[in-house]
């Protein structure tokens, strides 16, 4: 997004704001804020964003510092002027609170699937490209449809372990070795059908497709 608007991307390593200091977690917040804000327009990015304002803010044992920084959070949410756009991901909406998910804070929430056969292509060819492999070299059909249900993490990792595998045999990378790591390795689709079943059931209903 960030570069389909040619802005900025920033990245806010939430865990990286608090301190053991008293103060200091705050201080931290408003000066990461402060930048932000000084570069915009910009995009700021919140990875894995259940993880830190999550399930932790309506606990007390870091003495109530998780819950000041999720309400500053939320204000200047709220209340923010600069055009800081803020786009965050998430594996488990389920730990975040409300107040966060409402409107004037996070405008959507999109969901996001399982790439098809035409994602999963060009992610393999990213993939491939990134690490001096030519995707014309192998049979890009056979890979793809191997890798149904795959992540576009899983595919990443899959081309990783073939590589290392390649290396061991002394061999150049091929299909058929592609092949055995993809049929060798359990996706979370698998693993974890229930639950993506369940996600998406939710999702169905409650937020907007990216496709």
């Amino acid at each position: 997004m960030a570069r389909a608007w040619k802005m900025p991307l920033l990245k806010l390593d939430t865990s990286r704001l608090y301190d053991k200091y008293v103060g200091e977690s705050e201080k931290n917040f408003r000066q990461a804020i402060a930048l932000a804000e000084s570069m915009s327009p910009t995009v700021l990015w919140i990875d894995e964003i259940e993880q830190t304002l999550g399930g932790s803010t309506s606990s007390d044992s870091d003495g109530g510092l998780s819950r000041r920084l999720f309400g500053s959070f939320l204000t200047w949410m709220q209340e923010k002027s600069q055009e800081v756009f803020v786009i965050a991901t998430a594996n488990d909406l389920s730990q975040l609170p409300p107040e966060l998910l409402r409107k004037g804070r996070f405008d959507e929430i999109f969901f996001v699937d399982l790439p098809d056969d035409r994602e999963r292509t060009v992610i393999l060819q990213i993939h491939l490209t990134r690490h001096r492999q030519a995707p014309q070299n192998l049979d890009l059909v056979a890979l793809v449809k191997a890798m149904d249900g795959f992540s576009g993490a899983e595919i990443e990792q899959a081309v990783i372990a073939s590589l290392y595998r390649s290396l061991y045999l002394q061999k150049p990378l091929d299909t058929t070795i592609l092949l055995e790591t993809v049929k060798s390795t359990v996706p979370l689709s698998v693993s974890r059908r229930e639950d993506l079943e369940k996600l998406r059931a939710i999702a169905q209903e409650r937020f907007v497709s990216v496709r």
